[in-house]
């Protein structure tokens, strides 16, 4: 047997096994992952039509948010647009939503119900408003769309809204001038493609898949906009959100050929109102920026979502939630 330890020494021993675990437990502390309580809940998120922009991030989002917020069930629900989306929020239909910076001012000009308590969780990406023409089509500018058959959007959508805005710009009466069609971008392309319009106007972002796989099929042109910037600032309103922007040559070589496209460009947010909480909020704002470049893979506007300028969403303030997220990430 071994002599048994002087007391000094089991003494010594036990201080060193005591220093070695006490060590060791802030090694697994600082290598093992800490989990914040994760909050909880349904979420409803107002998307848009089926095969846009607006649907296929929402999608994606809420991928990221079951990763993220495990405990927290996103309901998707489609809907015709910006404008739709915003009614949604504000009346209580829907808890979360995206949508264009014109159709946020608007609603809030008109001080439609609810305008009051809508709130901003991140400034996106931009939308580039796109008129589409058959390539062999004699339209050249927006001018040449009198008595044509013009798909508009859907009644409250944020396209609507942009199109009988640029109409106007351009001289055009949007009920008189033009036959407008109501249409989303789930039916455009195929209504251009049978010669059932001869344009549409549509405002998404870059590319546009539905777009894209158009031009892979047929011949169209992009008709330059960004003329229009000034006339549309001189209306007022929630047309000060517009800025001119470019397309560039590749977001559609088919169509392009080579060549950008001067257009015209309004900001995308992610809103809510003051009754969401703030935890889920702030966590619902860090889903959004940490996925960017995930969902940027398949939506590729999605690529720009920039932490320097995401907590930038005027017109609406920023909601406490996203302002703790923000604070919480400042270098």
């Amino acid at each position: 047997m071994l002599p048994a330890l002087p007391h000094i020494g089991r003494r010594r021993a036990l201080q060193a096994s005591a220093a070695v675990l006490a060590v060791f437990g802030l090694l697994l502390w600082w290598l093992l992952p800490v989990r914040e309580d994760s909050p909880g809940g349904r979420m409803r998120f107002s998307t848009g039509v089926q095969n846009g922009v607006y649907e296929k991030y929402g999608k994606l989002l809420r991928t990221a948010v079951a990763q993220d917020m495990p405990d927290v069930d996103v309901d998707l629900r489609n809907s015709q647009g910006s404008q739709q989306n915003i009614e949604r929020v504000a009346t209580g239909r829907a808890d979360y939503t995206i949508a264009a910076a014109d159709a946020v001012e608007k609603y809030r000009l008109d001080e439609a119900p609810g305008a009051q308590r809508l709130r901003g969780c991140a400034r996106l990406y931009d939308d580039y408003v796109q008129l589409v023409v058959a390539r062999s089509s004699g339209i050249d500018s927006v001018a040449d769309l009198r008595g044509k058959r013009v798909a508009v959007g859907q009644d409250r959508s944020g396209v609507r809204l942009i199109a009988d805005r640029v109409l106007d710009a351009a001289g055009l009466d949007p009920a008189a001038d033009i036959e407008p069609v109501s249409a989303g971008i789930d039916t455009m392309p195929q209504l251009l493609e049978r010669n059932k319009i001869d344009a549409f106007f549509w405002s998404g972002g870059l590319p546009t898949v539905s777009v894209g796989r158009l031009s892979e099929r047929t011949g169209i042109r992009l008709i330059e906009l960004g003329h229009l910037v000034d006339k549309l600032h001189k209306q007022g309103g929630a047309s000060r959100y517009y800025r001119a922007a470019t397309m560039p040559a590749d977001a559609y070589p088919f169509a392009q050929q080579g060549s950008a496209v001067p257009t015209l460009a309004v900001a995308n947010l992610l809103v809510t109102t003051d009754r969401a909480d703030d935890d889920l909020t702030s966590g619902l704002t860090r889903a959004v920026i940490d996925s960017r470049d995930h969902i940027g893979d398949q939506v590729h506007a999605a690529q720009l979502v920039d932490l320097r300028t995401a907590l930038f969403t005027d017109p609406l303030p920023l909601h406490d939630g996203a302002r703790s997220y923000y604070r919480s990430v400042k270098p």
